[in-house]
């Protein structure tokens, strides 16, 4: 039961499309512009560099909140690292697919650096240096995400192989299992940027202001 209502939790905190308010903001709805997605990259090509902060700012925060909540909570739970990754997974599903917005969100990049930060600070520099490399070489936005979502799941694994979590092994299995599914969704929702890798047609990453 606690799983669930930290699942709910985390669901119902991402459910706050910043992409999408932001773009109303400013008179548009940032699914039908750009990439189509509702993520702070779309925002950013679209509408420039302040529309694309807000809306990484606002992703971020809303799984930092989901945590936190979750956090105090259930901060005497033997698993409140598990519980909490379960808040962040809530958070990814609010996000990806917002109920009331015919489930068309974002593709959980920006929530995911609000899971990795709520994690740990330890946990911050490998995937945000995975994702520098690859975006500051390639420019491409999409490869630095897959990679930044990879990198957590097999640090997550070694850290928790190592102690980290402080949980019994059925937690922390349950808990990698998560942060798997994190993966494979962030690989999913990416599905048409990696065939434009493939294909040598992903767009580079640039700014631009209607």
């Amino acid at each position: 039961m606690e799983r669930i209502i930290c699942l709910a939790i985390g669901y119902v905190c991402g459910l706050l499309q910043t992409g999408y308010l932001v773009g109303k903001m400013n008179h548009i709805d940032i699914r039908k512009e750009g990439s189509g997605n509702a993520g702070s990259t779309n925002a950013l090509r679209v509408l420039g560099w302040k529309a694309g902060a807000m809306t990484f700012a606002g992703d971020v925060i809303k799984c930092v909140a989901a945590v936190l909540i979750v956090r105090y909570l259930y901060q005497d739970s033997e698993y409140l690292p598990l519980l909490a990754m379960y808040a962040g997974t809530g958070a990814t599903l609010g996000h990806n697919f917002p109920f009331y917005l015919k489930f068309k969100g974002g593709k959980g990049i920006a929530v995911l650096a609000g899971l990795v930060l709520s994690t740990g600070l330890v946990m911050v520099p490998i995937p945000l240096t995975a994702f520098l490399i690859a975006v500051v070489l390639t420019r491409y936005v999409s490869l630095g995400s897959l990679l930044a979502s990879s990198m957590f799941f097999l640090e997550v694994l070694f850290y928790g192989q190592l102690g980290g979590f402080g949980m019994s092994l059925r937690y922390r299995i349950e808990l990698y299992v998560l942060v798997l599914i994190l993966m494979v969704l962030a690989w999913i929702r990416h599905k048409e940027n990696i065939k434009r890798l493939l294909a040598g047609t992903e767009n580079p990453f640039r700014s631009k202001k209607k």
